[in-house]
């Protein structure tokens, strides 16, 4: 398994996520819906809202898995935070950094991850909207375009709340 890089920005990042004042809230149905949806449009099992704090992986919004959380090093979405693209993995058992991590080789047994960092108007990326099946898929340009307009949704939602709680 190979962890994931660190932002270069990672302190700056983190600041970030916390001034959103959302890490370990109650779900939410409007972030649900997304997920959810996510999940129906793609014919995936599982589908998130995840925000990538210190040293773990939080679901905001968690559709096919029950685990609100998990380590961040052993996470998708930390690899995700420092690509500009969508991150998109056909087969973590194709893939180096993913062939025996323990997501892929225990529950939930992830082979394919397609995930869009969550990319706040000032540049910090806070985590991904993400879905993911335990079978290798392709995933193609157009899957791509409508996997990032539902990202910017989240991302929408994120600041309605922080305008909110302000």
């Amino acid at each position: 398994m190979i962890t994931a890089p660190l932002p270069h920005n990672e302190k700056q990042r983190l600041k970030a996520l916390r001034d959103l004042v959302i890490l370990d809230t109650a779900p939410e149905e409007r972030f649900d819906r997304i997920s959810a949806f996510a999940a129906q449009e793609f014919g995936v099992p599982m589908a998130m809202v995840s925000l990538v704090d210190q040293n773990r992986l939080w679901r905001k919004s968690n559709f096919g898995l029950d685990e609100r959380e998990s380590p961040r090093e052993v996470s998708f979405c930390g690899h995700a935070l420092v690509q500009t693209e969508p991150l998109v993995v056909h087969d973590a058992l194709a893939d180096p950094r993913f062939v025996d991590n323990p997501m892929v080789t225990g529950h939930p047994y992830t082979r394919f991850y397609a995930g869009a960092g969550l990319r706040l108007p000032y540049g910090h990326v806070v985590g991904t909207l993400c879905i993911m099946d335990r079978r290798p898929r392709d995933f193609d340009r157009l899957d791509v375009a409508i996997l990032c307009s539902l990202r910017d949704l989240v991302v929408e939602e994120l600041f309605r709340r922080e305008e909110v709680t302000l």
